[in-house]
């Protein structure tokens, strides 16, 4: 409620007012994709971000497979290394080391700074205004439709109307709240994050590297990613139902840190929260739209959520210039946008989550059981998270019927 009583207090009649034909909260990859494919289809777009600095502070480990490529041609000064692939280790050390069949290169890490300002310039290129400082407090309804959003500006307030309210406004997703979707999420859909950016460590260069193990990550997971020739990105999530004084992620994380990387040097320290529930909502309502983070977009057990957020962005920006041509901003027309990502990616994000349950439920010694039947070399057919699922289930049937047990 105190976005609304800020606006009694500020009043409506002394506002600024802006009018667009798209409003969307959030220059992350999602919002900047759909800002930018929505201009490109010749809408009026507004992209507002609420930090000074888009990009800032990152809240993510960076990596991305290759497939980010069927959306943009990547700057080249947004990539700050490659790899060739991943290695996840079990508990007891059981190695599955995971690349793409023919290919040297199967992924990048990123500069999220870097990257995330690249796609908003990509956005503003193609006919977006993109406005930072830029706080979104309130949404405008009128008949029951979402129809812009009450903004501060700069320090100035201001009534910004438009047709469509795009939600890209990450985890908390405020917009879609007030939007009347309901996006809350219980403390075991999340995970808690922390990370260091460190040097002076000895780390593989060539792959991605995850650990699993309750001692470890209770619920989730660590991971070193190679960041340049003498750094790299070392962190760990937990759900958030095991997070708890003293046994933080930061807690965790000082203990890995401590044990592999006795004498690194921390640079810089990150920390965050990834919805890790799958689709667990509607994800449009009367003249709004969620993408990315907002819509719970991500790959519950892989946590990857950037290739999602752009193709959601692609999405929901030609469906809305479609609405716009139609001059139907309705729920039902909307819904277009709900049924095709849920046919593109939304069995893979269900399949993701049942994984997730099931692994990050075993015990120690099943765990490994599960790791032992993937052990070894793993390549896959092209960059996609459903080849991987695929080519986990070729590469040991059995696994398929284990999964199947520990559903039953």
């Amino acid at each position: 409620m105190l976005s609304f009583n800020y606006l009694l207090l500020v009043g409506p009649e002394t506002m600024k007012e802006d009018e667009y034909d798209v409003v969307v909260v959030g220059a992350g990859p999602a919002g900047s994709m759909t800002a930018k494919t929505a201009a490109e289809r010749g809408l009026d777009v507004l992209l507002i971000e609420r930090n000074p600095v888009i990009g800032v502070p990152v809240k993510c480990a960076e990596g991305v497979s290759r497939e980010v490529e069927r959306f943009v041609d990547i700057d080249p000064r947004c990539i700050c290394t490659t790899f060739k692939g991943n290695i996840t280790y079990g508990p007891d050390g059981t190695q599955v080391i995971l690349s793409v069949a023919d290919e040297e290169v199967t992924g990048y890490v990123l500069d999220r700074q870097f990257f995330d300002k690249f796609l908003a310039l990509e956005a503003a290129r193609a006919g977006a205004e993109v406005r930072v400082r830029t706080h979104a407090y309130g949404v405008i309804q009128e008949d029951g439709y979402a129809k812009g959003v009450y903004a501060n500006s700069a320090g100035v307030d201001v009534r910004i109307s438009a047709d469509v309210v795009v939600g890209a406004d990450g985890v908390e997703s405020k917009i879609g709240r007030w939007g009347g979707i309901d996006t809350s999420l219980r403390l075991e859909d999340l995970a808690i994050c922390a990370q260091f950016l460190m040097c002076d460590i000895e780390f593989n260069h060539d792959y991605c590297e995850i650990f699993f193990g309750d001692e470890i990550a209770p619920k989730g997971y660590a991971w070193v990613f190679p960041k340049s020739a003498d750094s790299a990105n070392v962190g760990i999530g937990i759900s958030g139902d095991v997070s708890s004084d003293h046994h933080r992620a930061l807690d965790y994380l000082n203990a890995f840190v401590a044990e592999r990387f006795p004498n690194g040097k921390v640079i810089s320290e990150v920390f965050g929260a990834v919805p890790l529930s799958g689709p667990k909502y509607e994800t449009v309502a009367d003249g709004m739209i969620l993408v990315g983070d907002a819509a719970r977009h991500v790959n519950p057990f892989t946590g990857g959520g950037i290739v999602y957020a752009m193709r959601d962005g692609e999405i929901a920006g030609d469906v809305i210039a479609k609405a716009t041509h139609d001059k139907n901003f309705s729920k039902r027309r909307l819904m277009e946008y709900e049924k095709r990502w849920r046919k593109e990616y939304g069995r893979v994000l269900d399949a993701g989550l049942r994984i997730k349950n099931i692994v990050l439920g075993l015990n120690r010694q099943d765990q490994n059981k599960f790791f032992h039947l993937l052990a070894g070399e793993l390549k896959i057919k092209g960059f996609s998270e459903r080849g991987l699922l695929k080519a986990v289930i070729k590469k040991n049937p059995l696994i398929l019927f284990s999964l199947l047990r520990m559903m039953l």
